[in-house]
């Protein structure tokens, strides 16, 4: 199906992730290092550059499901995108430093209090503790979903960042079904680079990477190809 700004129905997720490796095979260690300096280079600060390294990681990428050679050219880009890229990590990354504050409190508290409590307040505690940091996980991973094409919009359409993760947010929802299956493929992907003595999870970060890639121009094709989808003009029935 064809909507007006983005497509249903296109997220395979193996097919994706096929897709992305035979795109990405020719040239796998220029992207390998265009994916992990852009992530090296985000860790410095991470919200405040996080946005636009992850914006030019995902111009880099697009360049090459596009059908153009891989190039370190545009990685420094996203920086014309700054602060719709802060919006994006903003609203990525607070929810994620909530989480981790959540966490850490109960067991400060728990290493005080602990010798303190009896096995029947215990007991209690620890599964509430453990009940709501599976709920923020839940909630942290629908967040990551509805944002998963908020970063390439911004490199692809040059949007804002609200205007970027609400069009987002509607395309993965409608996509619900293919997002879910991407997601659980890259789960099976980075289990498979932990087997390899975690040094393969590396490895994995640029085809998980270009995977999502590959998904976000399935579901926002380039204007050539949406105009092969678009309907007739109201003129092109008269006479019939």
């Amino acid at each position: 199906m064809q909507s007006s700004e983005f497509t249903t129905g296109q997220i395979r997720a193996l097919e994706i992730y096929k897709e992305a490796w035979e795109i990405m095979k020719p040239e796998f260690w220029p992207i390998f290092g265009i994916v992990i300096i852009g992530m090296l280079v985000a860790s410095i600060i991470p919200i405040v550059i996080l946005g636009p390294m992850m914006i030019g990681v995902f111009m880099c990428l697009l360049d090459k499901v596009d059908g153009k050679p891989a190039s370190f050219d545009k990685l420094f880009k996203g920086f014309d995108q700054w602060a719709a890229g802060l919006a994006i990590a903003l609203i990525v990354m607070l929810p994620l430093f909530v989480f981790v504050f959540i966490v850490y409190i109960p067991m400060i508290m728990l290493s005080i209090y602990g010798d303190r409590m009896s096995p029947d307040e215990l007991l209690p505690f620890i599964g509430g503790v453990l009940l709501v940091e599976l709920l923020i996980g839940i909630f942290m991973t629908i967040l990551h979903s509805l944002l998963i094409f908020a970063f390439p919009l911004i490199a692809d359409k040059r949007v804002g960042g609200f205007a970027a993760a609400k069009l987002s947010a509607r395309a993965a929802w409608a996509n619900k079904g293919g997002i879910a299956a991407l997601f659980g493929v890259g789960i099976v992907v980075v289990f498979a680079g932990y087997v390899l003595l975690c040094v393969g999870v590396y490895l994995a970060l640029p085809v998980i990477m270009m995977a999502t890639t590959v998904a976000y121009r399935r579901v926002f094709p380039r204007s050539e190809q949406v105009a092969n989808f678009a309907p007739p003009p109201p003129n092109a029935y008269q006479g019939l």
